[in-house]
């Protein structure tokens, strides 16, 4: 049975013109009724029909870049990327052009947005939503998926339409879809494979007591980074504990988990090195919660990496400058967003079945170096740096 207008607005308690508002964006409308019109869209998966399909299989000129957090350097480096790429360019000069001359690159014109989620799955929804009432011509969805089988299924649904309607979609540095009869092009990070390089490395530098900062847990990014740090100690013969839990360890006492900010990186160190004053190195979610494992290393009256090792992840532009340089593993942010945005317009070819994994690359830095023999931060316990 086809769905109508009418069906809309009665799920949504308004009337079929205020749903004709929502979804034509021409009129302004509160947002909780917005909010209430788009959840009833999603329920009773609406789409526009008979004169009105043909017009909706016509994309336009937006692009939609969808991101956890702008303020993450993490997400800002492949939006900006992804941006460029999408944004009016002219190509290079080509054979048999006059100097200077230049030509409109193929793909043409396109309004690149930049939808912030703040994390919230509810948004991510409304913005897949929106951009499919926009006629997006092209959707990019970065970082880590939510782990949540309802949520999933409802994003894979969204993505479904968005395709069908004819709008390319793209994830990067997000796992491929569980589903393949999405048409949907996947650059997936290999997020496994780099926090088990990381692990390797301080585990050949001595390191037998490790604790680790982990990200939220319901988000694939980091689980894992941290199945990857888990699999490294099980092959060196180093004892992990299980699976881990939440904010207060859960399983595992050398794994907290929490957001991936600078404030969570310094509460949990400091909460580690209360649990374990053995702890010769930390490894954190990512280089964000390494500034906040480092400064609450200094408060304990510690030295890196002398007393304790830190390490980070994706290799963010400050993670060199930091003092002293940060070891961390290498993500190429922006050549992955400039990909994502030549995949978004159809000026790259999707890769092979349509998925690629982007390798990580362990920088190795002044951050970590072999723990002292006998250490167990004598100087926190009464007695004197050495």
């Amino acid at each position: 049975m086809t769905v109508t207008l009418a069906d809309v607005a009665a799920r949504a308690r308004v009337s079929p013109a205020t749903v004709s508002r929502v979804l034509n964006g021409n009129y302004p409308v509160a947002a909780a009724t917005r909010e209430r019109v788009l959840r009833a869209v999603d329920e009773l998966d609406y789409v526009l029909n008979g004169p009105a399909s043909s017009l909706a299989a016509a994309t336009s000129d937006l692009v939609g870049i969808l991101v956890n957090d702008i303020a993450d350097p993490f997400f800002g480096i492949m939006a900006g990327a992804a941006q460029t790429e999408i944004g009016i360019q002219d190509a290079p000069d080509a054979a048999g052009d006059a100097p200077g001359a230049s030509r409109r690159r193929a793909g043409g014109q396109k309004l690149a947005v930049v939808c912030n989620t703040v994390g919230s799955p509810e948004r991510e929804l409304t913005y897949l939503t929106l951009l499919q009432r926009q006629r997006a011509a092209a959707v990019i969805l970065t970082g880590g998926a939510l782990e949540d089988a309802d949520h999933g299924a409802a994003v894979t649904a969204a993505l479904r339409r968005l395709a069908a309607a004819g709008t390319r979609v793209v994830l990067c540095g997000r796992p491929p879809l569980p589903d393949d009869d999405v048409a949907v092009a996947a650059l997936a990070f290999d997020n496994r494979g780099g926090g088990r390089r990381l692990a390797e490395h301080l585990v050949a530098l001595g390191h037998r007591t490790i604790g680790y900062v982990a990200g939220p847990l319901e988000r694939t990014t980091t689980r894992h980074r941290l199945e990857g740090h888990r699999e490294a100690l099980r092959a060196a013969g180093v004892p992990a504990a299980g699976s881990g839990g939440g904010s207060g360890g859960g399983q595992d006492p050398l794994t907290l988990h929490g957001p991936y900010t600078r404030r969570s990186g310094y509460e949990a160190t400091r909460e580690l090195l209360r649990r374990h004053p053995g702890l010769t190195a930390v490894v954190a979610a990512n280089d964000t919660v390494a500034l906040g494992a480092c400064a609450a290393v200094r408060d304990e009256g510690l030295r890196i990496p002398r007393d304790v090792s830190v390490a980070g992840f994706d290799d963010l532009p400050f993670s060199v400058d930091a003092v002293p340089a940060l070891t961390t593993v290498r993500l190429p942010l922006q050549e992955a967003g400039a990909r994502a945005g030549r995949l978004a317009m159809g000026t790259e070819a999707p890769p092979p079945g349509g998925i690629a994994t982007i390798g990580a690359e362990l920088m190795a830095r002044a951050s970590t170096a072999p723990p002292r023999a006998g250490h167990e931060h004598a100087d926190r316990q009464g007695g004197t740096r050495t």
